[in-house]
């Protein structure tokens, strides 16, 4: 049985209408009852529900009328007409008319809960569909994470803790690192697993539409706003949304996405009815955010909301050792794809993609490998194959080896010291110079690392 959704009872017989709505609440249900027909005209009109179900014969309004009337709300919205006056013609008039089903009293309880659980079946499948026609990504396998850095393994296990959660994560790396297949992960191994996983790029979507595609809108919202038509964060319900590039939202739509996170409620475009939605949501961002509230383009309750359990996507360039297993798994991929042998990496090849610097990071790789395949015809990738851009070699610490004293106390200390140096400066670079998550990488404190960067003179 599908439950959590809630229905609207309207029956102006007393005793059938506590017995459905004791009936209907004992199966997980949240059931609200009306009495006359104007009564249920104003709760359709005014509030959200998953399904009606209507007595035919009512005071001032039929079944037929109230049928009507939510349907020209919402063309979707499942309504059952129930009655003690039964006729074949009633019955095709209310299907005509859009009724899901016709019963007849008194009600049979177990056909009444078969019959809401086959309606609510046929509307989960229709948002299925509707999600695959807007080409959101839901219900996938759980992702493979390749790597074995000391840095990758850290942000696996960092994923796998914060999945049995609820809380809100904040994924921050360069383009092409792969923070969609992380927010994946985190969805695959939580307890949403079973819901859907809506993915939205916020950077694709023009800033006139994003809030549209969030939250919907009413029929009649706007010019050409024919029907009503569900956001997102509905399509998400019970599952996990996954705002990309977050930082690209704006101000006043960003407002919206605070309350669902505050109050776990928002309006369509439109409308007046509040939607209650249940939703986990995952955040992405290639920028700085903090400096983006600083500059008032990001807001800061907002931003203090996201992140409340950041985790950062190191680039390719940073983990170069992943690079053997990362073109291991895309030759399989690919291979499997393209029908063909799996061929082996020439080792001169191999060290052609581990000199590259990656500014497109694994999504870089990933492309590279996959042309290579397609134009090798022997059972080896060869360097020839191996189209990458303007070799940019990978930044590595300059050490003046042949200058070193023969000393090699001397000598270790001078090279510890260049590392030290390195390594800072690395970490620095990575994280936009944020001195207090750089101390916690490093794991020395914010003192003595200012005093060693005063120390190696570097800039910040």
């Amino acid at each position: 049985m599908i439950k959590d959704k809630k229905i609207l009872v309207i029956e102006d017989k007393l005793s059938l209408q506590i017995l459905l709505k004791e009936i209907l609440e004992k199966n997980g249900f949240f059931v609200e009852t009306a009495s006359d027909g104007e009564e249920g005209k104003k709760f359709i009109e005014e509030k959200e529900f998953d399904l009606i179900i209507a007595d035919y014969k009512l005071p001032k309004k039929d079944g037929i009328e109230l049928l009507k009337i939510a349907k020209e709300k919402d063309p979707n919205l499942p309504v059952i007409i129930i009655t003690a006056y039964g006729t074949i013609e009633l019955a095709v008039e209310a299907m005509k008319k859009g009724a899901e089903d016709f019963l007849l009293k008194p009600v049979d309880p177990d056909h009444l809960l078969l019959v809401i659980n086959k309606i609510f079946e046929k509307q989960e499948l229709l948002k299925e569909n509707i999600l695959l026609k807007s080409e959101t990504k839901i219900f996938f396998p759980l992702p493979k994470i390749v790597g074995n850095s000391p840095i990758m393994k850290k942000v696996s296990e960092d994923v796998q803790r914060v999945a049995k959660t609820e809380a809100t994560v904040l994924l921050l790396g360069e383009s092409g690192t792969g923070k969609e297949l992380f927010a994946r992960a985190i969805h695959s191994l939580s307890k949403r697993e079973k819901g859907p996983f809506v993915a939205i790029n916020c950077a694709a979507i023009p800033e006139t539409l994003i809030e549209n595609e969030l939250f919907g809108h009413e029929k009649g919202s706007f010019t050409g706003a024919v029907s009503r038509q569900l956001g997102k964060f509905e399509l998400a319900q019970g599952g996990t949304i996954f705002l990309d590039e977050i930082g690209e939202i704006p101000l006043n739509v960003q407002s919206k996405i605070l309350r669902v996170l505050q109050e776990k409620e928002f309006e369509r475009i439109g409308g007046n009815s509040t939607i209650k939605v249940d939703v986990r949501i995952l955040c992405a961002s290639n920028q700085d955010l903090k400096k983006a509230t600083e500059e008032g383009r990001f807001r800061e309750d907002l931003f203090y909301r996201i992140n409340i359990f950041p985790i950062t996507i190191p680039p390719l360039r940073n983990r170069i050792s992943d690079i053997p297993l990362l073109v291991e798994h895309f030759l399989e991929k690919y291979s499997k794809e393209f029908g063909k042998k799996k061929p082996k990496i020439h080792p001169d090849a191999m060290k052609k993609l581990t000199s590259y610097s990656w500014p497109g990071n694994v999504r870089e790789l990933e492309n590279t490998i996959e042309r290579a395949i397609i134009l090798s015809d022997k059972n080896i990738i060869m360097p020839s194959d191996i189209f990458i851009g303007e070799n940019k070699e990978i930044k590595q610490p300059h050490f003046s080896f042949l200058n070193l004293p023969d000393n090699l106390q001397e000598a270790v200390q001078i090279a510890a010291e260049e590392v030290e140096k390195f390594k800072i400066n690395d970490v620095l670079e990575r994280l936009n110079k944020d001195l207090e998550k750089a101390a916690k990488i490093l794991n020395v404190s914010p003192k003595t690392l200012k005093e060693k960067i005063k120390k190696y003179k570097i800039e910040i």
